[in-house]
């Protein structure tokens, strides 16, 4: 639904300083769609630049009524709260926005294309894309991806949100500067508003997970290059059930391994340890096999995330990476994704 031609809004609110705007960050950083402005009432008038490390001079404003000066036509829900449900206050803002002429691009789990104090409000040229909405149609999955022509590149982690999409994207990114024809699949809320095309995994009910995914990569694979896969959850974490139906349904033939440097367990289970790389990278090679149920696909380098890190820490953590798993290594957002896509080119 959004296209480059859409002005957009993001509303932010709290999610920039905090740990749930990783929507709208994705945004700011990704959209092909200009971004005019970001609602977030705590950062109202700060430098957006200084606060996110993203080079933008996107104007932060408290309100969505602040953002109408700067002529929108969408507004972006950036903010994904606990449980993925729609808080009172920010309703009121998201009704301001239709009144205003704009449409809504929707990534929580809380519907809102036919909500009644909404739906009234809207006029013609306007919409509301609940992106978490199951595609009809669906089946189990059959393996038949595997057949495609096309190099399939998973993004897989080490725990959920340490930089699968971010990987993904930079490849993409670098694959099209370098004349390759290839194709982001969202798999998310971020994912999908960037790409437009893809699934929403975490609105899919379990059965037919692995299908969804067939059927997206079956959709594109016989017209690009490369696919490059958004990466969910990890295998690791004990909340996570998104990753093994990424690996059936899309039958990778290349895996990027995505972790956060220094973090030896999961972030919100501080009990579970995350083993060492190479260990984590012989399970992910093991299970997307299977014993030789599918073909083989290996982890062929290792995406990084060192924003934490000042830049000499961060090259070190990339060397010693790099000497722990034999693997090149780098960090996408900082350091570009050479390294990675000449490993996904040589291998065949």
């Amino acid at each position: 639904m959004l296209q480059a031609n859409h002005r957009v809004a993001i509303l932010l609110h709290e999610g920039i300083r905090g740990t749930q705007g990783k929507t709208g960050l994705a945004l700011l950083r990704y959209s092909e769609a200009p971004i005019v402005a970001v609602v977030d009432r705590d950062c109202a008038g700060a430098s957006l630049s200084e606060l996110t490390g993203i080079p933008c001079t996107v104007p932060i404003v408290a309100s969505v009524a602040e953002t109408l000066p700067y002529q929108p036509d969408v507004l972006a829900i950036g903010i994904a709260p606990s449980g993925g449900i729609l808080p009172d206050a920010w309703k009121q803002e998201i009704q301001q926005a239709v009144a205003a002429g704009m449409s809504i691009a929707n990534g929580l789990h809380t519907p809102l294309a036919h909500d009644p104090d909404l739906r009234p409000l809207l006029h013609p040229h306007q919409w509301i894309w609940d992106v978490r909405q199951e595609p009809s149609g669906l089946t189990v999955g059959s393996g038949a991806a595997r057949l495609l022509p096309c190099r399939r590149v998973l993004a897989v982690g080490t725990d959920m949100g340490v930089g699968k999409m971010a990987t993904s994207l930079e490849l993409h990114r670098a694959s099209r500067q370098q004349g390759l024809h290839t194709k982001f699949l969202g798999t998310g809320q971020a994912g999908l508003m960037i790409a437009g095309d893809g699934i929403p995994l975490d609105a899919i009910r379990v059965d037919f997970a692995a299908g969804a995914v067939e059927q997206m990569v079956l959709r594109f694979g016989q017209d690009y290059d490369i696919l490059y896969i958004e990466g969910q959850g990890s295998l690791f974490n004990p909340a996570s059930t998104a990753t093994l139906p990424l690996m059936r349904g899309s039958q990778p033939t290349h895996l990027v391994l995505v972790h956060r440097a220094g973090q030896t367990h999961i972030r919100t289970f501080s009990h579970v340890k995350i083993p060492p790389l190479p260990d984590v990278i012989q399970v992910y090679e093991a299970i997307a096999t299977a014993g030789g149920a599918f073909a083989p696909a290996k982890v062929v380098a290792i995406a990084l995330n060192t924003a934490h890190l000042d830049p000499d820490k961060a090259q070190q953590a990339i060397a010693q990476t790099q000497l722990e798993t034999g693997l090149p290594c780098t960090d996408p957002v900082r350091s570009g994704v050479a390294p990675i896509l000449a490993q996904i080119l040589a291998k065949t």
